[in-house]
């Protein structure tokens, strides 16, 4: 195999920077949007927007987002190697989720907000699904995007 051909190769099984960013930016708001729907009916945007010091649940809302595409970038640009296929991509995303429900509801939102941590209150339970749910979209998402960039 020449230099060139090997190169093409290795190109294709590989996603670009810009293609895993643009997986993560896309694949994060598309989970945002939908855990923000689960997050909505449980009138959860104003616990949020109270880790930073409001009441707004419009700045919940922003906030929420924010911290999608942020997570969101993060699967994508340090563990893309996990969604190069559907069913690897799924198992991914669904254990992501149930590590962003530990960082988040039982470890970074108490602490901000002067609560005991790893407290399994009903809310907190309940929204183990929306993480998920948000990190399977995210990854489903990723994967779709990562395999038209390879296309």
């Amino acid at each position: 195999m020449s230099a060139s051909t090997s190169a093409a190769h290795a190109g294709s099984s590989s996603s670009s920077l810009g293609s895993r960013a643009a997986a993560g930016v896309l694949g994060g708001l598309a989970g945002g949007v939908v855990f923000g729907m689960l997050m909505a009916m449980m009138g959860m945007f104003t616990t949020i927007a109270r880790m930073m010091g409001s009441n707004s649940p419009w700045v919940g809302a922003g906030i929420h987002l924010v911290i999608s595409v942020v997570y969101g970038l993060v699967l994508t640009l340090l563990l893309a190697r996990f969604l190069h296929s559907w069913g690897r991509g799924s198992a991914a995303g669904i254990a992501y989720g149930v590590v962003l429900w530990v960082i988040g509801p039982l470890l970074a939102m108490p602490l901000m907000l002067g609560m005991p941590v790893f407290t399994l209150a009903p809310t907190v339970v309940m929204s183990l699904m929306g993480h998920v749910v948000y990190g399977l979209v995210l990854a489903l998402v990723a994967v779709w995007v990562l395999k038209r960039a390879r296309a």
